[in-house]
């Protein structure tokens, strides 16, 4: 089931993993470049990046995780009411 995605997702998703890659080497430059900030501020930002990087892979994963969840339900139930209709469908036919 996930492993059926389309080349136009894969497109998206590799657009974005480079374009999260570009914005973290841009970033490494300009701190490494800038030279009136201190070699202790530039390790709080670098900490404080890489703290929000790891809290937004958590976020969407998280909502991903809601996502399935919510479908595999609504699979069930879909399955549930199927199998009730048959079941009625059934009993109509032997009556």
């Amino acid at each position: 089931m996930l492993n059926n995605t389309n080349t136009d997702n894969k497109l998206i998703i590799l657009l974005n993993a480079a374009g999260v890659i570009a914005a973290y080497v841009l970033l490494i430059v300009s701190l490494y470049k800038s030279t009136d900030v201190p070699l202790a501020t530039k390790g709080y930002w670098g900490i404080a990046i890489l703290m929000l990087t790891i809290s937004l892979v958590n976020f969407v994963k998280y909502l991903f995780d809601l996502k399935l969840n919510n479908d595999r339900i609504r699979q069930l139930e879909e399955a549930k009411n199927e199998k009730l209709l048959e079941e009625f469908v059934t009993e109509v036919k032997e009556d």
